[in-house]
């Protein structure tokens, strides 16, 4: 059975957090607020809690979760470096609606669908969400919704969508917005914008010049 938290009263939050770290170590799915929509999450490192995740959204592994990340630090563990442009976004935008997709380390023992060796990585600007993953470490994210249905703004409508496949939820209230972070794509040779969201295409190229659309 699920379990709920209203996390605008302290004492709920804190066990909140406890038990949806609990929850994550099992393997189980988590929905919380983040700062763009609500998020389902499950344990980046562990391929049949992210298969879990796919299956609650009713989505193929032809499209991979994102991860999301504590601090710029915890995004270093997970490559072999980082391109110029990657560091100049990241003081620029984290935390933030920016997504970058880079390289992943071919050591890392793990499997979020098809990903062609690279990660979307973002770092959320939500007290929520960074107090869990700092419990946590990286989780693999997608927004609280079913397939082809809207992005949850608040924590009841997760919950109307994914019910019961869900082991915790914890209600941070309405999120900011709906619109979707953008996502920045350098795992190649060129900067390329895959998605306009939050953050302007012209605010991008002032710190990349080279960016150009996908």
């Amino acid at each position: 059975m699920s379990t709920y938290f209203d996390c605008s009263d302290p004492e709920q939050k804190a066990a909140g957090l406890l038990e949806a770290g609990a929850a994550v170590r099992r393997g189980e799915l988590v929905v919380l607020a983040t700062d763009t929509v609500y998020g389902v999450a499950a344990d980046a490192f562990s391929p049949q809690a992210v298969a879990a995740l796919l299956a609650a959204k009713g989505r193929g592994r032809h499209k991979p979760s994102p991860v999301l990340v504590d601090s710029p630090a915890a995004l270093q563990q997970l490559t072999d470096g980082l391109p110029q442009p990657a560091e100049a976004l990241i003081r620029a935008f984290w935390p933030g609606g920016l997504t970058l997709v880079v390289r992943h380390r071919t050591s890392l023992d793990w499997d979020l669908g098809e990903t062609g060796g690279t990660v979307a990585v973002r770092m959320p600007d939500h007290p929520l969400a960074l107090d869990l993953l700092s419990a946590t470490g990286p989780l693999a994210v997608s927004s609280a919704n079913l397939t082809d249905r809207p992005s949850p703004q608040e924590c009841a409508e997760a919950r109307r969508m994914l019910g019961e496949s869900v082991a915790v939820y914890l209600d941070g209230g309405r999120t900011p917005g709906a619109v979707s972070s953008s996502i920045v794509d350098l795992s190649g040779a060129q900067p390329l914008l895959v998605r306009e969201g939050t953050l302007s295409e012209a605010a991008l190229r002032e710190v990349v010049p080279a960016l150009r659309r996908k």
